[in-house]
């Protein structure tokens, strides 16, 4: 990935925009508007384009540790801001998860609302896609839950094998872990799986029980 591509990404997220804050063209940021809250940060350093991109401290050291290219956030908070290199040794496919990451945490988008709202579901319980989108704040984007769910950042942190469809009938082939992996999983919570649907009435959550 070069810095141009990075940049075109950057710019394929909703309401974003180019900026060169420091009248230097060697710095271009991509930035969020309204907020104006730069999520990715580009330019060239000893040689290499680099990007500054925000993290979740939770992957901050994950991120590090698995790529030599990714190092504590230059000229940034080093806490919250990782510094990728773009010397060809990381996937690109990787490189535009962290930037799409980076977005998520300078925004309140859907996907956020939506991956917070499946972090709320309880161990034991299922909830519908119609269930997750009305914790996320719109009963009407139940179609967005599936999507939002398919691009999971953080399978372990984000529950989304709980997440079933009205009928209670689980995904045919489950996004993360192949088909058969959402039914193990969900027996492993202790909810019992009967050829691929899930008794709703028995494990269904209800709303009540998180105060909504």
């Amino acid at each position: 990935m070069t810095r141009q591509e990075a940049l075109e990404y950057g710019l394929s997220f909703e309401n974003t925009y180019q900026d060169a804050p420091f009248h230097d063209p060697n710095w271009q940021l991509v930035r969020v508007s309204g907020s104006k809250k730069a999520f990715l940060w580009t330019y060239e350093r000893d040689g290499y384009e680099n990007l500054n991109v925000k993290v979740d401290p939770a992957w901050r050291d994950f991120w590090r540790s698995t790529y030599r290219s990714v190092l504590p956030g230059y000229h940034q908070n080093p806490e919250h801001w990782n510094t990728i290199i773009l010397d060809g040794s990381i996937p690109d496919d990787e490189i535009r998860r962290m930037i799409a990451e980076s977005y998520d945490l300078c925004t309140d988008t859907p996907s956020k609302r939506i991956y917070e709202a499946v972090k709320r579901i309880p161990k034991g319980r299922v909830a519908t896609y119609g269930q997750v989108a009305q914790m996320a704040g719109d009963r009407k984007m139940a179609r967005a839950v599936g999507n939002a769910l398919h691009k999971n950042p953080d399978p372990e942190n984000i529950p989304c094998f709980r997440v079933v469809n009205s009928k209670g009938e689980l995904a045919g082939e489950f996004a993360f872990g192949g088909e058969g992996a959402q039914a193990r999983l969900l027996m492993e919570d202790g909810v019992e799986v009967v050829r691929g649907r899930v008794d709703l009435a028995k494990y269904g959550m209800v709303l009540d029980e998180i105060g909504d």
